[in-house]
C-alpha cells in the first residue's frame, strides 16, 4: 500500500487528502451532535447514542470506513510533506517570503498533535468498549460512557488538554477547509470569499461546541 501511495502524483495526493478531509469534516459535526448529549442531565441520551453507534451494523461499517479514511488522510499528508521537504534538501541562505499561507506551513504539526489526541481518545472510550481497559459499567454490564466522560472531564489537566487540542484543531480546520476546495478546483473567484468565510465559521463553531463540554463539567455542573 505504501509503495502505491508514493507513486501517486502530488496533485492526486492533494485531491485524495481533500476528499478524505471533507468526509472527516462532515463526521466531526455528527460526532459533536452526539457529544452535546453530555450536557443533558439524563445520561440515557448520551449512553443510548453511544450504544446505537456501537451496535448498529451500518454504523460499524461506517466506523471502519472512517478509521481507514483517517489513516489514509494522515498517511498521504505525511508522504506529501516529506516529499516537499526532500525536494528542497538545502535551506535557502536567505529566507524567502512566499505567498504560502501561514497556517499551511504548520499543517503537518497541527495534524500530528490531533493524531496524538485521537489515540488518547480511543484509549479512553473505544478500548473500554472492547474491554481492553477498565471503566464504569451500567447495571446491565454495558460500558457507561457518560460516567466515563464525567470522570475524565472532572480532571482539570485532561479538560485543559482537551480545550487546547481543540483550539489547535480549529487552526487546522481553518486552513484545511479552504485548502480542500482549492485542491478540488472549486475555489472559483466568485465563491472564494464565501468558502473562506464558511471555513472560518466552521473552524470556530465546531471547536467551541466541543470545548463547551469540559467547561460545563469543570465550572457549571
Amino acid at each position: 500500500m505504501s509503495a502505491s501511495l508514493l507513486q501517486f502524483s502530488s496533485i492526486t495526493k492533494k485531491i485524495w487528502i481533500a476528499l478524505l478531509g471533507i468526509f472527516l469534516l462532515i463526521f466531526l459535526v455528527v460526532h459533536l451532535s452526539i457529544n452535546l448529549c453530555l450536557l443533558k442531565s439524563d445520561p440515557r441520551w448520551f449512553n443510548d447514542a453511544a450504544y446505537f453507534m456501537g451496535t448498529n451494523y451500518v454504523v460499524k461499517i461506517f466506523e471502519v470506513v472512517l478509521f481507514a479514511g483517517f489513516i489514509l488522510h494522515v498517511a498521504l499528508g505525511i508522504i506529501l510533506q516529506v516529499q516537499n521537504w526532500m525536494s528542497r534538501p538545502v535551506r535557502y541562505a536567505v529566507n524567502n517570503k512566499s505567498e504560502t499561507p501561514f497556517l499551511s506551513k504548520y499543517m503537518i504539526w497541527t495534524g500530528g498533535i490531533i493524531l496524538i489526541f485521537l489515540i488518547i481518545h480511543l484509549m479512553n472510550f473505544w478500548m473500554m468498549k472492547l474491554g481492553w481497559v477498565d471503566g464504569p459499567r451500567m447495571a446491565d454490564g454495558e460500558p457507561d460512557f457518560y460516567q466515563r466522560a464525567i470522570d475524565l472531564f472532572s480532571i482539570p489537566a485532561y479538560s485543559l488538554m482537551y480545550i487546547v487540542l481543540f483550539i489547535v484543531l480549529g487552526f487546522h480546520l481553518n486552513h484545511a477547509f479552504q485548502a480542500a476546495f482549492q485542491s478540488l478546483g472549486l475555489n472559483f473567484t466568485k465563491y472564494s470569499k464565501c468558502i473562506e468565510r464558511t471555513g472560518i465559521v466552521y473552524s470556530i463553531v465546531v471547536p467551541i461546541g466541543f470545548i463547551i463540554i469540559p467547561i460545563y463539567f469543570l465550572l457549571i455542573r
